[in-house]
């Protein structure tokens, strides 16, 4: 027997058949494992998988071939090739009941029901249909004359996804007893559960039912989910595959009600109604692992079926996450299930919070070694060393900023103080603020040379240019990275694939040897950085006449270094191997792999480990690279309706009319006149992590002459507002005051 959860029962004979000769016992990866390994051939873009079979509890196994479509099929031992003394009994499969009704006749049942009252058929096909998983998998066949086994492949489940959505689109319009009479048999069909060919399908149809959108329904839901996770690792390759072919809706509605249902079980709004949280531990790990294959199938699929932010779970934005984060630290991968094991539901603001919370403990790590070492010394201590003291002329700020970051390489994980040198201002966030905006600038200026503005797709990249030191590309990464660490949104334009790059590996590795910043790119990647080049490669995959004589092109490419054009061969001997028809695949993926990778490999390689050297944490892990873009960024979709939402007043009320002359003349600035205010209160133009709520902006009465200008506290967010009297002397005072936003000093 197998003990699955709701009832332990003997395996049916046929599964005992069903695994004869299938090599040599093996030890089969976790359910996380599969996941994980699924995520991976995203990134790669590959389709393919190989799982393996396993039965759950069971102590033998054996492996299987690699799945194929018809993998059902080919997995037959035709008891004719048996020699003589094998042949017995060969285990047929279950009988699948033959039900012949249709869309159009349960449809005009429906319809004749509603007008008459009288829901008898509609209740007998709905009482036979969840009477069991065979005959749940007989009413919604698309093919109800081939078996069961014939019907079922990984690209087809051989379920009429149609008639699916039909019943249960009724289901929740039919008379109560109806609707109890299906989740009775629900309940049956649970009870009566073993592992078999009907069940995967069956669990796909179930999961459909919009009856567990309600929290009456959740122990069901919950032993449902339980049972899906039992299934066979190939099974779980099945659903994943089926999964991406629901339509968005359907596939949206799915995710919707499992992230209800998880948050519902964290924080329930009546914690009587639900079992205690001692005996359905297991209900969130169930729940969460299901939504992992939903998330797979969404990851594989070209475009992805919903956007990944849909995964995202907001209620643990409002829970301590930082104890799931220490066991995921502790316990990694293992049993002992965390949240951070599947990344894809933390939102962004989750795992910034993580990520701030490990910079902290970071930064606190080191200051705390530093007094020590102090101490030790019998040295006097100076609080400065608590910080990284960074000091830079105006005149001289990229030059300075540079020799200060390279000088205090090793206290970079403390946390940012910056001195303007014969400026009075104080930090206490504002000027570091100031720091990063005007550094960026200078950095990715085209005069500077280290990064190229590519004008079709608005983004830098990164100079291909050789020298013999690269340490200012380290510096400007670990720049970047010091921004993440502090909490700080850079206005820096690189295209999605740097991040990429970025997280290739997540952990910086301890092999200095290993290859850091090289990931496997695409023409959808090459089209973010160079649009036209990406077209012209496009037309030559897809050209329909002779690719050799018409192109007249060899595996050599030209590239333009400081005014200078070179060239280089994308396979050994390239300038004498034509591209074809038949090799125009291979030359398209070197080309993009020359263009994003190889061509600056040193380059990203020594910005890739100065980023890393600050931002070193397990917590990127958790990160996709657009998250990665996010963090570093923030957004440029300013919103002033949402700000002036949220946005406190001090001496002043949101009906004063100064206040009203402010957001007449805000809401009517262009995007440009926006973003400069926006820098004038906060030190930088772009909005955080979080949104407008998260900026704390406040306006403040300054009790002076109307001659005066505005003042801003960057350091808070504040502005401090004279009592102008009318919105022409509100917009003169205001756009003189943000157009001229440098400098500071002490009041």
């Amino acid at each position: 027997s197998t003990n699955i959860g709701i009832a332990s029962v003997k395996l049916p004979s046929c599964m005992n058949g069903y695994a004869l000769d299938r090599g040599a016992k093996q030890h089969f990866p976790s359910f996380s494992t599969f996941i994980s390994n699924v995520s991976q051939k995203r990134d790669t873009g590959s389709q393919n998988f190989s799982p393996q079979f396993i039965h759950p509890g069971g102590r033998h196994v054996r492996e299987l071939p690699p799945i194929c479509p018809d993998v059902r099929q080919k997995q037959r031992i035709s008891i004719d090739t048996l020699p003589i003394e094998a042949k017995a009994p060969f285990p047929s499969d279950p009988v699948i009941p033959l039900r012949t009704k249709t869309i159009k006749e349960f449809q005009y049942d429906v319809e004749r029901a509603t007008a008459s009252g009288d829901w008898r058929t509609v209740q007998d096909f709905y009482l036979t249909t969840f009477d069991s998983f065979l005959e749940l998998n007989a009413a919604f066949k698309v093919n109800n004359v081939a078996s069961f086994t014939s019907d079922h492949t990984i690209e087809d489940s051989g379920v009429n996804t149609k008639f699916v959505s039909t019943v249960y689109d009724a289901l929740i319009h039919t008379p109560p007893d109806i609707q109890k009479s299906v989740l009775k048999g629900i309940i049956n069909m649970k009870l009566a559960f073993s592992y078999g060919h009907d069940v995967t399908a069956a669990s796909a149809v179930s999961l459909q039912n919009p009856q567990y959108s309600s929290m009456n329904t959740y122990v069901i839901y919950a032993h449902l989910l339980r049972q899906i996770t039992a299934l066979a690792e190939a099974d779980h390759h099945f659903l994943v595959h089926w999964f991406k072919k629901l339509s968005p809706r359907r596939f949206k509605a799915l995710v919707e009600r499992l992230l209800n249902f998880i948050s519902t079980r964290l924080l329930p709004a009546r914690p009587e109604e639900l079992p205690p949280m001692a005996k359905c531990s297991w209900w969130i790990p169930s729940a969460t692992k299901v939504l992992a294959l939903l998330n797979a199938a969404n990851s594989i699929s070209t475009p992805p079926i919903i956007p990944f932010t849909d995964f995202y779970n907001l209620t643990l934005d409002h829970i301590d996450i930082m104890e799931d984060y220490q066991t995921w630290q502790t316990h990694g991968n293992s049993n002992r299930f965390s949240f951070c094991q599947y990344p894809f539901i933390l939102s962004t603001v989750t795992k910034k919070a993580i990520i701030q919370r490990d910079s902290e403990q970071q930064m606190i790590s080191m200051a705390r070694q530093s007094l020590v070492d102090k101490v030790s010394r019998r040295q006097r201590v100076d609080m400065s060393l608590l910080f990284l003291n960074i000091k830079v002329r105006r005149q001289q700020l990229l030059s300075d900023s540079l020799d200060e970051l390279s000088r205090k390489r090793a206290d970079l994980k403390k946390k940012l103080k910056v001195t303007f040198v014969g400026e009075a201002g104080l930090d206490m966030g504002g000027l570091t603020k100031e720091w990063f905006l005007l550094l960026v600038r200078q950095i990715f200026h085209t005069d500077f040379g280290m990064f190229t503005y590519l004008k079709d797709s608005n983004c830098h990249w990164f100079s291909s240019w050789k020298c013999d030191n690269f340490s200012e590309f380290r510096l400007v990464g670990a720049l970047m990275g010091l921004a993440v660490y502090n909490s700080i949104t850079l206005d820096i334009h690189f295209p999605p694939c740097c991040y990429k790059k970025l997280l290739s590996p997540p952990v910086l590795p301890c092999d200095q040897n290993m290859p850091v910043g090289v990931t496997t790119l695409t023409l959808d990647d090459l089209q973010q950085v160079m649009p036209d080049l990406a077209h012209g490669l496009r037309e030559l995959l897809s050209y329909e006449g002779n690719v050799e004589e018409d192109f007249c092109s060899t595996f050599q490419v030209f590239q333009e270094e400081l005014g200078i054009i070179k060239s280089y061969n994308l396979r050994p001997g390239g300038d004498k191997i034509p591209v074809t028809n038949q090799n125009r695949k291979e030359y398209v993926q070197l080309y993009i792999d020359f263009l994003l990778n190889k061509s600056i490999y040193k380059q990203f390689a020594a910005f890739y480990c100065g980023f890393h050297s600050v931002c070193a944490s397990n917590a990127l892990l958790l990160l996709r690279p657009e998250e990665v873009e996010i963090l570093v960024c923030g957004s440029p979709e300013l919103d002033m309706n949402a700000l002036q939402k949220v946005t406190q007043y001090e001496g002043y009320s949101k009906v004063d009319p100064t206040i009203r002359c402010f957001w007449d003349v805000v809401l009517a600035f262009p995007l440009e006149l926006q973003k400069k205010l926006l820098h004038f209160a906060t030190g930088s133009d772009r909005v955080p992590v979080g949104g407008m709520t998260d900026l704390n902006f406040k306006i403040a009465k300054i009790d002076v002459s109307n001659d005066w200008l505005p003042v801003s506290h960057t350091c808070f967010n504040q502005i401090c507002l004279p009592p102008y009297k009318s919105k022409k002397e509100m917009k003169q005072k205001l756009t003189i005051a943000i157009s001229n936003a440098e400098g500071f000093g002490l009041e």
